[in-house]
């Protein structure tokens, strides 16, 4: 966990070296240092009620990514627009803009397992309705719009409630773990889901994928039912009361090191991951490729999204400059993909991009989750996930748009280079809050570039 902009960078103070004044609040002390053993990637599924929690998530999200293929592929089919895709993605995060935060209020009031259960039983409902309108062939292009903007309405409570839920089922020793855990079993989906749900559109058509993911809701339904509550980790619900959002708002406005996260992961989250708009035009348009070459870019980004997720539970830290260096990769990585002359190569380039987005999602998650009062969790995940997620309504439009005037190579360009900006602008503006400094060196015959703060570089610098 980072306490503050830049502090993973710097040394930690001993005895002898004077400690300088905080810069912000006192945040949760450090995760012990055994969750960074490379013995610990999987630590967290030793306890029975994340292990029933996992296993559930696996089926959903094959569902999830199955219904997410189908769907941008339907309204590609129906319309022949990308921006018509675009604006499917824009009303499935249009929720999480408009009403996001007050979803977040209401996890921090209720209890997350019972929520939790409701939320997935309406994403269950949504998509067996989606399935039965397909199949009887009156779907419509509203309809996929409609369902979108329902299953919308129930992320609005249903991510923050999961996010906050796992530190219920694991505590805080090994909450690194299973946020890393959690990325990477939507990322293992991720490359099952795809391959399944363009095998299944080719095959027997689209309903079915869409019926997969209603039916695919039991498994955490029934997961949630079989958790021992008693092994839970109690944790205090905020009582119903007046200005609560308003003070989930100043808690974050007051900590440097989360205000400025959540910015740099808006910015990409609504410019660099609008990949259901770009990724289908390259299928459609420039590779003139079909629904398997769309379903195969989505499986090696998420090839490169899982190992990203695994290192991250391997690695047990969360730092500002894995964090920054990861987001401005990621730009220039798309930059690259948008000027790729073959199928090929573009198809290849979708697993750095894959890899280095995923290291954004979950360094920006877990420094927020481990670095939050447990009583503010639900509403500052609420805030990042409406930022990250919501940011989709404005950026999946003007993503469309730009691709339906200028080509969808300038599209995935200008996506790259306003995440890559982005992140670098934010980096010098916490090297600035944390009064740090780019130091550049050697350490044991290997290049070394961190950043230390300003005495400590004033140090190094006597000493060469």
């Amino acid at each position: 966990m980072s306490t503050g902009p830049g502090a993973d960078s710097a040394p930690a103070p001993t005895p002898t070296t004077p400690v300088p004044p905080p810069v912000s609040p006192p945040v949760p002390p450090p995760v012990s240092p055994s969750v960074s053993r490379k013995s610990s990637m999987f630590s967290s599924l030793k306890i029975r009620n994340y292990r029933l929690f996992f296993a559930g998530q696996v089926v959903s999200n094959i569902g999830t990514w199955m219904q997410r293929i189908a769907q941008d592929w339907l309204v590609l089919s129906l319309t022949g627009s990308a921006t018509a895709v675009g604006v499917t993605t824009a009303l499935q995060f249009l929720p999480m803009l408009l009403f996001g935060l007050y979803g977040g209020v209401l996890v921090d009031r209720l209890p997350r397992r019972r929520t939790l259960l409701v939320t997935q039983t309406s994403m269950a409902v949504t998509g067996i309705a989606l399935a039965v309108l397909t199949l009887s062939g009156h779907v419509q292009v509203w309809h996929v719009y409609l369902a979108a903007f329902a299953a919308g309405l129930a992320t609005v409570v249903d991510n923050p409630a999961r996010q906050s839920f796992v530190s219920e089922m694991v505590g805080p020793d090994q909450l690194q773990n299973a946020v890393s855990l959690n990325s990477a079993n939507f990322q293992s989906a991720r490359l099952v889901g795809p391959a399944v749900a363009g095998l299944m559109i080719t095959g027997v058509g689209t309903g079915w994928a869409f019926l997969f993911n209603g039916l695919s809701f039991v498994a955490p339904v029934a997961g949630l039912l079989l958790m021992r509550a008693r092994e839970l980790h109690v944790v205090e619900r905020a009582p119903r009361g007046k200005g609560q959002l308003r003070e989930g708002l100043h808690y974050v406005a007051g900590r440097p090191d989360l205000i400025w996260t959540i910015v740099l992961v808006g910015f990409i989250g609504t410019f660099g991951f609008n990949f259901p708009v770009y990724l289908s035009a390259f299928a459609n348009d420039v590779f003139h490729a079909g629904a398997g070459s769309y379903s195969l870019f989505n499986t090696l980004m998420a090839v490169g999204s899982l190992a990203g997720a695994l290192l991250a539970a391997r690695r047990g830290t969360a730092r500002m400059r894995i964090l920054i260096a990861a987001a401005v990769a990621f730009g220039a990585m798309e930059i690259v993909a948008a000027t790729a002359p073959s199928l090929w190569l573009f198809a290849l380039l979708m697993a750095p991009i894959g890899m280095f987005g995923m290291t954004v999602n979950v360094t920006a998650n877990t420094s927020i989750q481990m670095g939050t009062d447990p009583a503010m969790r639900g509403r500052v995940m609420a805030l990042y996930m409406m930022v990250f997620l919501g940011g989709s309504p404005i950026g999946a439009p003007i993503a469309g748009w730009i691709t339906d005037s200028y080509g969808v190579r300038a599209g995935l360009a200008v996506g790259g280079a306003i995440a890559a900006a982005a992140a670098v602008t934010i980096g010098v503006l916490l090297a600035r809050v944390g009064n740090l400094r780019l130091s550049v060196g050697w350490n044991r015959g290997h290049p070394q570039v961190r950043f230390v703060p300003r005495e400590r570089q004033e140090e190094l610098a006597a000493v060469a």
